[in-house]
């Protein structure tokens, strides 16, 4: 495809972008009407949106196109399916520069559509506006299929906590792109493409989970959302969590101990869980803590029984940000 957005305007991008996508038995009426109709046999509808801004979570010279799609789906679903949800249709609200080349916001839809067919779920309409900053915003919406909706707030004391899916990753990409090299590439594609474990937020409602999160933050970070909402400390344990042997050789080529990555690095959304102690968990997943009483006036996350005093976990308005 030839040309700019501009040069195809509003209503030829639309049709650009719609020709492109896929359906599932969920909708009911897709693109082309003032809304979608989407089945919610469950009657109620789980739903979320997040942001992606040129410069300040995506660079171009780093991640095409398809890869900002993939990253914009996965965030989304992954909130969908910490809720306990399964998802089943995705919004786009795009800003683009009328000079952009159009072959970006097609290939980002390409992108998008092809992360939503893993999750189960269709993009089902949206809107894209003229802006000087490329502005990618996700709404995703899921179905409970009868379960209750698995919070933050509910772990309590004795429950043990687990996660599934890959941590520090994202951060260990980044640390790479960040000095200028592409490799080892299955980290600077974590950081590019995250691969949440969809399947894994509603298997763990079935299991029981009394709360649940997706990595988007920082496992202390995320973890802290939990121990607030409950009212309960909790202890991770540094040897159980995974620090793959490449991400050391990484950490020790930049400085940094790969363990810091794994406690504070986002984007990898993984799923965390808190579970009774007596649930019998399948093998993807992996214990590394425990809920306690709060030991002071405020429910805190300790490593190995101390304060993690390392700074960590993404803030939009925090330092550095």
């Amino acid at each position: 495809m030839k040309g700019t957005v501009g040069e195809l305007g509003e209503f030829g991008l639309i049709r650009e972008l719609t020709s492109r996508l896929t359906s599932t038995p969920a909708v009911q009426l897709g693109p082309g009407d003032d809304a979608a109709v989407v089945a919610a046999p469950d009657r109620r509808v789980v739903a979320t949106t997040d942001v992606l801004l040129e410069g300040r979570h995506f660079r171009r010279d780093w991640s095409t196109a398809y890869d900002v799609g993939r990253k914009a789906a996965a965030q989304n679903l992954a909130d969908i399916a910490a809720m306990g949800a399964e998802p089943t249709a995705v919004l786009l609200a795009l800003v683009v520069p009328a000079e952009l080349p159009a072959t970006w916001p097609v290939e980002l839809m390409d992108g998008i559509r092809d992360e939503c067919q893993v999750a189960g779920a269709a993009v089902v309409g949206g809107d894209v506006v003229r802006g000087e900053t490329i502005t990618v915003s996700i709404t995703a919406l899921g179905d409970l299929r009868n379960r209750p909706p698995v919070t933050r707030a509910g772990a309590r004391p004795g429950n043990l906590v687990a996660v599934t899916g890959w941590l520090g990753w994202s951060a260990a990409g980044l640390a790479v792109l960040s000095r200028g090299f592409r490799s080892p590439r299955a980290f600077v594609e974590a950081h590019r493409r995250p691969e949440p474990p969809y399947h894994a937020g509603p298997a763990a409602a079935d299991l029981g989970a009394t709360a649940m999160t997706d990595i988007s933050d920082g496992l202390v970070a995320d973890l802290g959302h939990i121990a607030a909402a409950s009212g309960v400390d909790i202890d991770l344990r540094s040897a159980a969590v995974d620090v793959p042997a490449q991400m050391t050789d990484i950490g020790q080529a930049v400085g940094v101990d790969p363990l810091h990555w794994v406690l504070t690095g986002g984007e990898d959304h993984a799923i965390a869980a808190v579970f009774p102690r007596d649930v019998k968990l399948p093998a993807r997943w992996r214990i590394i803590g425990e809920a306690a009483r709060p030991a002071g006036r405020t429910p805190r996350v300790t490593v190995d029984g101390a304060p993690w005093e390392k700074a960590g976990g993404w803030d939009h308005f925090g330092p550095g940000a």
